[in-house]
């Protein structure tokens, strides 16, 4: 965001802050508090509990991302009603509009603090008991809320739909994904129906508005994205639709992090060097290889077991998709001659491998090398990269980039450099022939990220049987 922007918004917040300070500056006198207490941000909110009678301990959920947010609703509540204020409307006017409502309160000569014990008074003086109606409906309320802001911004479910991390991940996987330790994305798209992500069930429509977009904006989280982690993101290539979801409504993808900002990356022989260091490889990846038969054929029971993709070529040929471990296994077996990795070499060129320019003759095993752009990385621009970091700077970072020959013009200005806003992540599926990702369609930007797998709670085979659907030896296991 440009400093115009953020002087915009420091102009909206600075008398909104004053105000209600100052309010809050009036009632803690009418408490018998000094007023400076509500000066100092976080002890204003201690003695707001202390006047609300309200344990000390509380202050613990101040430091906690969301759960602070509801402790702060909760203590501006109890907070008011110990000066008699129990309408919704005033509840309302303390959470949303405190900056209008204290300081009419605390000038208000004929209001005074009542204590904490205000609140069982009024129930005693109007006593009231809710409707069955009314309490399902303010549980319900209650539940959707609290659901909501743990799946926003602490954690979350998913399901594994595709093989693209096989055999790390499996089909039918459940796992749930960390928001903190990234630290939770605010939502972008914040209108949104609860628990859908895009579409609405049964009915098919958006189950978002896209009239409000706020910019990306990140809480502090636990740690940093490293190279092995496995993460959620929403899809990139989204972006390049006819009618393009906003970022948070996008696909939900899960890779394996390969690189970071500031890595240079290459793909040699189907080896991924990071910083020209052999990169190891996860313990379950998989590839092609290719298997000859003394022409007897394979049990296929045994290939199921053991999990393994096959496709016959020939009488004696076959294609295995499976682990080295798995490779080397079938080596030696009695019917086997020989199984050797398929691996396309470096003058076999993709064409929709990215950047899907003709002047980059990379394939999925040989591929770069190429540098993962870093949020305040200066990269020097010709015509030898710009098709690398074109789409970066243009889709994800919101330019106008245009060549006139080999002039590069970005929002109407020549340029032959450019600063990146956000660091950058390149993805792997643990499948290695068969995940759409990184090489098909390069970085995935800071803002797409959405968490941290962290463990399997439940594994459903289809294939299964009865019981035998459920993969108990992965239940509650760690993603590594």
């Amino acid at each position: 965001m440009e400093l115009a922007n953020y002087l915009g918004i420091l102009l909206i917040l600075l008398p909104i802050t004053i105000l209600r300070v100052i309010g809050l500056w009036k009632l803690f006198e009418k408490a018998g508090r000094p007023g400076w207490e509500a000066v100092i941000p976080g002890y204003c909110i201690y003695i707001m509990i202390k006047l609300s009678g309200r344990p000390a301990w509380w202050m613990i959920w101040y430091f906690i991302p969301v759960m602070n947010i509801i402790m702060i609703i909760g203590v501006r509540i109890d907070f008011v009603k110990c000066y008699g204020k129990f309408t919704f409307l005033q509840h309302a006017g303390a959470v949303l509009l405190s900056f209008i409502v204290f300081p009419l309160w605390g000038f208000d000569k004929n209001i005074r603090y009542l204590g904490a014990s205000a609140t069982d008074e009024f129930k005693k003086k109007y006593p009231y008991k809710k409707s069955t109606s009314r309490e399902w409906a303010d549980a319900i309320i209650f539940a959707v809320v609290a659901a909501t802001l743990i799946r926003s911004f602490l954690l979350e479910a998913y399901t594994i739909p595709t093989g693209s991390m096989e055999k790390s991940l499996l089909i039918g996987d459940f796992l749930f994904v960390s928001k903190v330790n990234y630290g939770p994305r605010i939502p972008m798209t914040p209108v949104a129906f609860p628990f859908a992500h895009h579409t609405m069930p049964l009915i098919g429509t958006k189950a978002y508005w896209d009239g409000i977009e706020l910019d990306y904006h990140r809480l502090p989280g636990l740690e940093k994205i490293e190279r092995r982690d496995v993460v959620v993101f929403n899809y990139p290539m989204d972006a390049d639709a006819p009618l393009s979801r906003p970022v948070d409504k996008r696909e939900n993808y899960i890779k394996r992090c390969i690189a970071i900002g500031g890595d240079t990356l290459r793909i040699i022989n189907a080896n991924v060097y990071v910083n020209g260091k052999l990169s190891e490889k996860p313990e379950f990846s998989q590839k092609y290889y290719a298997v000859k038969s003394d022409g007897t054929d394979f049990n296929p029971q045994t290939l199921l077991d053991m999990n393994i993709e096959a496709q016959r070529a020939s009488e004696d040929q076959y294609y295995f998709n499976m682990t080295h471990a798995q490779a080397e296994e079938i080596k030696g077996w009695a019917n086997v001659k020989e199984v050797k990795p398929m691996i396309k070499g470096p003058n076999e060129p993709e064409a929709d491998i990215y950047p899907k320019d003709p002047a980059f003759h990379w394939n999925l095993d040989n591929f770069g090398p190429i540098i993962v752009p870093k949020k305040g990385w200066t990269v020097k621009l010709d015509s030898t990269n710009i098709a690398i970091y074109k789409r970066a700077i243009e889709v994800y970072e919101h330019n106008k980039v245009e060549q006139n020959g080999h002039q590069l013009i970005i929002n109407g200005k020549p340029a032959n450099t450019y600063t990146f806003k956000m660091d950058y992540f390149w993805m792997m599926g643990d499948n290695r022939d068969n995940s759409l990702d990184s090489r098909f369609w390069g970085f995935v930007p800071e803002d797409h990220i959405v968490g941290k797998a962290l463990f399997v709670w439940m594994s459903w085979d289809t294939n299964g049987s009865f019981l035998g659907k459920i993969r108990w030896n992965r239940l509650f296991m760690g993603i590594h």
